[in-house]
């Protein structure tokens, strides 16, 4: 199903989303558990006088807010990618464990090598994010039949049961660490800087706005690999690029904000039931929604159990289940 089908009509719904993601955004500095105001928010960016107000506004909730709508674009992003590259309605960073492997290199680089930069976390969560889509790839691809959508979720949810145990047992045999990363393990943007942000940020773009280029290609290529070469496509030059992006886009958001589930699933199912199939639309629309979902799922997740909050990670949990049952029940076309 295709709800806006004239590109007028696409183009006039991305820009209205783009404002419900400012309006969204807005909204993340401004509710809290410490009351603020419009009229603080204004004044701690024109006449800023150190006011703890002030402070929470600029330091903690602006940056905060950012990370969300930047991981939730990434992982909504790369979930649409890899359902396109895999032909499977269930893919995505979480379930295909690559956001565990991510996460496993992390905690493992911290652990062994004591690492603590932002660069070498997010280099670490690439390595770990390539070194599980390898495996997965291979695993999905044993058999005389080949690569084929089952293996794929099978292979997938191997490597991220694997990792989560690994991960699950250094932090086991060592307290401190588990105090230090536990929180992150669950998903969160609690606490996280502009600096941090900024580390990921230029690797995220770049993929996003790589795939986007590329959607004109993903159409071809989910037609069919035959189909594809025969109108002169190279496909594996577009596979190779299409997980590079994954890679960048699900490894970007793992080092910022932990291993946050389900949107990579959800969004890109709801893009094309309001978009259609094309993916020129597809990505960028994921991206959007994708923000979107995070940001208000970090604001919904300060006034569940407040004054204490919820990791946003359990947030998208609850909202995505139910979507995720639906969709492994339902099926749907890619």
């Amino acid at each position: 199903m295709m709800i806006f089908k004239k590109a007028y009509s696409k183009w006039i719904l991305l820009l209205c989303l783009l404002f419900v993601l400012l309006a969204a955004v807005c909204a993340s500095v401004i509710y809290g558990y410490t009351g603020t105001s419009w009229g603080q928010v204004y004044q701690a960016f024109t006449s800023f006088n150190g006011s703890n107000e002030q402070v929470i506004i600029k330091d903690v909730r602006l940056p905060r807010a950012l990370v969300a709508a930047v991981v939730g674009a990434s992982l909504a992003a790369a979930g649409a990618l890899m359902q396109a590259l895999t032909k499977n309605p269930l893919a995505s960073p979480g379930i295909f464990g690559i956001n565990a492997g991510a996460g496993f290199f992390i905690v493992a680089g911290s652990f062994f090598l004591h690492i603590q930069s932002p660069q070498a976390l997010v280099w670490s969560s690439f390595l770990g994010a390539s070194f599980t889509a390898a495996i997965v790839y291979a695993a999905g691809s044993l058999g005389r039949e080949g690569l084929t959508p089952i293996k794929l979720t099978l292979a997938g949810a191997a490597m991220a049961a694997m990792f989560s145990s690994l991960t699950q047992g250094m932090l086991s045999v060592n307290e401190l660490e588990l105090a230090q990363v536990l929180f992150w393990l669950t998903g969160s943007v609690q606490g996280r800087s502009l600096d941090l942000l900024m580390t990921m940020l230029p690797y995220a773009a770049a993929a996003l706005l790589i795939s986007c280029f590329l959607g004109r290609k993903i159409n071809l290529l989910v037609m069919g690999e035959d189909v594809a070469k025969g109108l002169g496509q190279k496909t594996g030059l577009l596979k190779f690029a299409m997980a590079l992006c994954i890679v960048l886009l699900a490894g970007s958001a793992v080092a910022i904000a932990g291993p946050i589930s389900f949107i990579g699933i959800i969004i890109p199912h709801f893009a094309r039931f309001i978009i259609g199939n094309d993916y020129r639309w597809v990505l960028p629309f994921s991206a959007v929604l994708g923000a979107i979902l995070l940001v208000a799922a970090d604001i919904g997740a300060r006034y569940i159990i407040m004054p204490q909050e919820v990791p946003v990670g359990v947030m998208t949990a609850i909202i995505g289940m139910p979507v995720f049952v639906y969709i492994a029940r339902r099926g749907a076309n890619l």
